[in-house]
């Protein structure tokens, strides 16, 4: 047998293998007696039949059995003596043929063209030069975090003197009906608070809630927008009945330390509450300046080590990205068939991201191999538990399911990586740089770009009321 190694690229390659004729020749035969011995051919006694009328009668039968017995081991043996890596099933063909005809008389040629992981070069890896930038702890944030508490510490109290004012929280029943165009089925939602003149609550439910008190009844007619978040009444006429249940006023706690007190045994005051918060938002910044200092780090990394990666790899951890990307979507009560999700982009932009990331991680792999870096069993073992801790898991159940998925070796490759990473930060200049506001958008902007899905409300119309009212609350009134 003789083997041609042709480079396509990088990670494509091409094996042409010339399969001698006395080889061919020999299996022909072999397969060609076997079924001499076993075929019925009219005419002929069971296993008398002369072997050339069996070769014709079976010509189709014995070929394809022929190509089965010689072609998968010749290409197994050139793989081999081409000391190949090889990713994924390589694609076969058979060169001529006319040579398919007359097995056993001419070479049978055979091209296999195969994906492997690219070779590489190691470039610069240490003394990269990388910044870490530590937003900021303002005390403008810091009352914030402070205002959000008290919200959230708000109690609603019963308006009973006066009529609904704006601020007020209107507890109501909503019957609506269709109007254009009809539907069958009306919208019955019930104990739905509206904040009126609240954020994104359209303002004809507001106007027309004013001054209510409980038992009151209103009728009014909402002409939604067609860019309205449900789509479900985006564009559509109602024609609503709503009964107030209830008025209420939202009151927040007095801004002192009794209320400090309350939010925990640990804060004796409103003082230690917001150094505390100061406190939780440093190391917040810290941690999101570490995770952006190493996601910068590989950045440079890869943009040194332009590398071509198989296509194979490619597309299975797209797909990988795809999968997570819908069961979110899934668990986001979110629709991956809404119209509005642009899944073309969606693929590119996942691609993109998953050459990315294989790229890293054979980069750190080839490090870690130069390094001579490697992961101990207590390592592996510290990690698991880890996992079981924040999955809320025993450490027996992680391993179980790591064993269903493939077994621990995945963790040690994780490990190895890290460890990798961990080397070349240890071994780079970092600078202390200034905070940058741009920074803040421009992760900003990456995360809505890499889960640009958009959202949409599906079902009866009930269920598209109560999507389309509020992202976060459920009700017919508000416009993200």
């Amino acid at each position: 047998m003789k083997t041609e190694l042709i480079d396509i690229s990088p990670t494509r390659k091409e094996i042409k293998i010339e399969i001698e004729a006395a080889e061919v020749r020999s299996v022909y035969d072999r397969v060609s007696n076997r079924y001499t011995q076993q075929a019925t051919v009219p005419g002929f006694r069971r296993g008398h039949a002369p072997r050339a009328v069996v070769r014709q009668r079976y010509k189709n039968e014995i070929r394809n059995q022929v190509l089965r017995e010689i072609v998968p081991q010749a290409v197994n043996d050139a793989i081999a003596q081409s000391a190949l890596d090889v990713i994924g099933e390589p694609d076969i063909h058979l060169d001529e043929q006319e040579n398919l005809e007359q097995l056993g008389e001419r070479p049978l040629v055979v091209h296999t063209r195969i994906e492997v992981l690219p070779d590489v070069t190691l470039g610069q890896y240490r003394e990269l030069e990388v910044a870490r930038r530590v937003r900021p702890v303002s005390d403008e944030a810091v009352e914030r975090i402070i205002a959000d508490l008290r919200e959230a510490s708000a109690s609603l109290q019963p308006v009973e003197e006066r009529g609904a004012q704006v601020g007020d929280t209107v507890t109501v029943n909503f019957h609506g009906k269709f109007i254009d165009p009809p539907a069958d089925e009306d919208i019955n939602v019930e104990d739905v608070d509206v904040v009126l003149g609240g954020e994104g609550v359209l303002g004809v439910f507001t106007e027309h809630l004013l001054d209510v008190r409980p038992d009151d009844t209103r009728e009014f007619t909402v002409k939604y927008p067609e860019d309205f978040s449900a789509k479900g009444l985006a564009g559509k006429e109602v024609a609503y009945t709503a009964t107030v249940t209830a008025v209420r006023i939202k009151e927040l706690p007095a801004l002192d330390d009794e209320w400090a007190k309350s939010l925990g045994e640990e804060v004796d005051s409103l003082a230690t509450l917001r150094e505390r918060v100061r406190a939780n938002l440093r190391e917040r910044a810290a941690s999101e300046s570490e995770d952006r200092m190493r996601s910068d780090t590989m950045d440079k990394l890869i943009a040194a080590h332009p590398l071509e990666m198989p296509s194979k790899l490619v597309e299975h951890r797209t797909r990988r990205l795809l999968e997570t990307t819908m069961r979110d979507m899934l668990v986001r009560g979110i629709d991956p068939r809404g119209e509005e999700i642009n899944w073309e982009n969606m693929s590119r932009l996942l691609r993109s991201q998953a050459e990315h990331d294989l790229r890293g991680s054979l980069l750190l792999e080839r490090i870690a191999d130069a390094e001579n870096i490697e992961v101990t069993d207590e390592e592996i073992e510290t990690e698991i538990k880890e996992i079981a801790e924040a999955s809320r898991q025993t450490p027996e159940q992680v391993r179980a399911a790591l064993t269903k998925q493939g077994g621990e070796r995945s963790i040690a490759d994780r490990l190895r990586q890290r460890k990798a990473l961990d080397f070349i930060i240890e071994h780079a200049h970092v600078s202390d740089e200034e905070w940058r506001e741009e920074d803040l958008k421009a992760n900003a902007e990456r995360a809505k770009a890499a889960t640009e899905s958009g959202e949409q409300a599906t079902g009866s119309a009930n269920s598209e009321a109560s999507a389309g009212v509020s992202e976060t609350e459920g009700q017919p009134l508000k416009q993200s």
